[in-house]
């Protein structure tokens, strides 16, 4: 089983594109190569191959890094599932994790990020779950998005050691983690991750 990511940059031409791109091209970076695991296509587009037990904390890493740029914010869709054919670019291979991914992403609306796999049960409570906590990541600042994505980067070291890697007081990075609802979040991750 594995987890497919396909997204979108929302406001992709608002301001420097170069600002959103190498900030993407860096996550994506992160989590294996181009164009085997991951691909940019479209312009704004992009697809990530990942397993599902990190698929959910990959996509709110994105979103942290995006959220740092002023006026744009990811869509993401999560598809689970198989992988039948492995091309050489993750944009020719195929499977239901990509089936579901793509299909799920042509019906995002209003949500930015869904999860699509063979338990529609499942799937329900999950995505009733992260609509709650987007509630709070879509008004992430890019000074809030900034604290938890060196957060997630850095996921064994504790708020004194962020706060001196950012060149922020310890207080800041509580306040900014506590705004951002990042224990909620890691909470919510936790739980996701169980469930495989």
């Amino acid at each position: 089983m594995v987890a497919v990511l396909t997204g979108d940059i929302i406001n992709s031409r608002d301001g420097q594109i170069l600002d959103w791109l190498q900030k993407l091209k860096k996550v994506l970076n992160t989590y294996g190569h181009s164009p085997q695991q991951w691909e940019i296509y479209r312009g704004d587009s992009f697809q990530l191959l990942t397993t599902p037990k990190e698929a959910l904390i990959t996509a709110i890493h994105i979103k942290a890094v995006i959220k740092q740029t002023k006026n744009q914010d990811v869509r993401i869709a999560i598809g689970l599932g198989e992988e039948n054919h492995k091309a050489q670019k993750i944009t020719e291979s195929n499977g239901t994790a990509y089936i579901h991914s793509g299909e799920s992403f042509d019906s995002l609306k209003k949500q930015t990020l869904v999860i699509k796999s063979n338990n529609t049960e499942r799937d329900q409570l999950l995505n009733l779950m992260l609509n709650l906590a987007l509630l709070i990541a879509n008004n992430w600042s890019s000074t809030v998005a900034e604290v938890i994505t060196t957060s997630i980067e850095n996921p064994n070291k504790h708020q004194k050691d962020i706060a001196k890697l950012l060149n922020k007081s310890q207080s800041s990075v509580s306040e900014a983690l506590k705004r951002g609802g990042y224990e909620e979040i890691m909470s919510l991750n936790s739980y996701y991750k169980k469930q495989f």
